[in-house]
């Protein structure tokens, strides 16, 4: 029992000792919380385009590889890019598909926060122009006159359709009518239609089917530079001689077409973890080598429609983080999350912790020094100031500075110092036996 009570005493005297220590690294616990980032959620939506597009073939890839990391992303269909800038604004998405040109850039001054980030292109979206007739047609002013398709309310290609002929001085009228994708195929097909803006990537569907339709053309933009330099997010595009098909030899020439980029755009407080997590799914998609682009050509930041996100700017000039690329996703996180709290609290433990012992060992101290404190004042009082009827005080004194030597609990490396003062405390005893004697 003494000893389980000592041993509570020596707590007591450690919690004394370190109760402050505890305080401060409570407070810096609590600041650095401030500073950590939610966990991510395990579920966004990403608003694409129609199912026969491809921004939805590609969101529907973004999802297989998310979810080998636990994150479902939902994939939404839609009109096109000013729908999904819709959408994103109104927080309907987190994350979307928008076409280069959509929006137009700003100047800095000017620049308003509209709660949207870019991370970067991740494919060119080709201009094609599909016409039927046997004249080769390369300037889009041959096309005046023409039912032609250019896309549905709400898309991006209408969009781009629509400045490319004003440019082009044809206007609008009934002549341009609101088709888009398999649809405007079909019409063409039939010869419901003339021509057709399509803006998809060479593997879409749309495009495959058209490149292989009978009696259907693609026109080859004579004005491609002057296009480029008019429109500087239009970049000038060569789609090779024979690449579709080696054995039917198609195109039969080279073929000039202009092309803005898919940008993938998303709400800036998007976590910023599942930011870099799309990011590797973009590069895994899109780093690829294809008709127009370069293997690690995409993901990259072509089209400075919305600023930069700042994560994707850190993966574009480090790639992943240290822990994203060997730890899976949500150890990574976690992983994460914990440094921020530890770091600052570890800052503060380890000097704490090194003056503790100090503190401790003088608090231990202490109680002995008290009695040392007691026991000099009586020496003194002996030595200097002596008076023989005071001699039962005297002895009352010492015994108890003795009996509060032998109830002092201290820790075992300690227990010197109280054989040490009960010695003292029995020398000042016969310092006071001499001085009776004396009397």
């Amino acid at each position: 029992m003494a000893k389980i009570k000592a041993g509570l005493l020596s707590l007591r005297d450690l919690f004394a000792t370190a109760w402050w220590i505890f305080l401060i690294v409570g407070i810096g616990f609590i600041v650095a919380y401030q500073f950590v980032q939610p966990a991510p959620p395990n579920r966004i939506v990403i608003t694409s385009g129609g199912e026969s597009g491809a921004y939805y073939q590609f969101a529907q890839r973004y999802a297989a590889i998310l979810a080998r990391d636990g994150i479902t992303l939902e994939v939404k269909t839609s009109a096109g890019s000013l729908e999904n800038l819709e959408r994103l604004q109104k927080d309907e998405a987190q994350i979307g598909f928008v076409q280069g040109g959509v929006i137009a850039p700003k100047d800095d001054a000017e620049e308003e926060d509209n709660g949207l980030r870019s991370l970067g292109s991740v494919f060119y979206e080709p201009v094609w122009v599909f016409y039927r007739g046997d004249k080769p047609l390369t300037r889009l002013t041959e096309l005046r006159g023409k039912r032609i398709a250019i896309g549905q309310e709400g898309s991006g290609v209408r969009q781009l359709a629509q400045q490319l002929l004003a440019a082009n001085e044809i206007p609008a009228g009934q002549h341009l009518v609101p088709l888009a994708g398999l649809k405007a195929a079909e019409e063409l097909q039939q010869g419901r239609i003339d021509a057709a803006f399509i803006i998809a990537a060479e593997t879409a569907p749309v495009v495959q089917v058209l490149l292989r339709s009978p009696g259907i053309k693609l026109m080859s933009f004579a004005q491609a530079g002057a296009y480029q330099r008019r429109f500087p997010f239009l970049t000038k595009l060569t789609f090779p001689h024979g690449v579709a098909d080696l054995v039917r030899d198609f195109p039969p020439d080279d073929i000039k077409v202009l092309a803005p980029t898919a940008n993938l755009i998303v709400r800036d407080d998007l976590h910023p973890a599942l930011q870099s997590l799309l990011l590797q799914a973009a590069s895994e998609v899109h780093g690829k080598s294809g008709f127009f682009q370069d293997a690690g050509e995409f993901p990259a930041y072509k089209d400075q429609m919305l600023p930069l996100s700042p994560d994707a700017a850190r993966y574009y000039k480090s790639g992943p983080s240290f822990l994203q690329r060997y730890l899976p996703f949500w150890l990574a996180v976690l992983v994460d999350r914990l440094i921020v709290l530890l770091v600052p609290i570890v800052a503060l433990l380890i000097p704490l912790l090194k003056i503790a012992p100090a503190i401790y060992t003088w608090r231990v101290r202490s109680k002995v020094f008290r009695c040392y404190g007691e026991l000099k004042f009586l020496e003194e009082d002996l030595k200097h100031h002596f008076d023989a009827a005071k001699l039962a005080e005297y002895r009352s004194r010492l015994d108890t500075l003795d009996d509060e030597a032998s109830q002092l609990h201290v820790p075992l490396g300690f227990t010197d110092l109280v054989y040490t003062l009960r010695e003292h405390v029995n020398l000042v005893r016969h310092i006071l036996d001499k001085r009776e004697l004396q009397a």
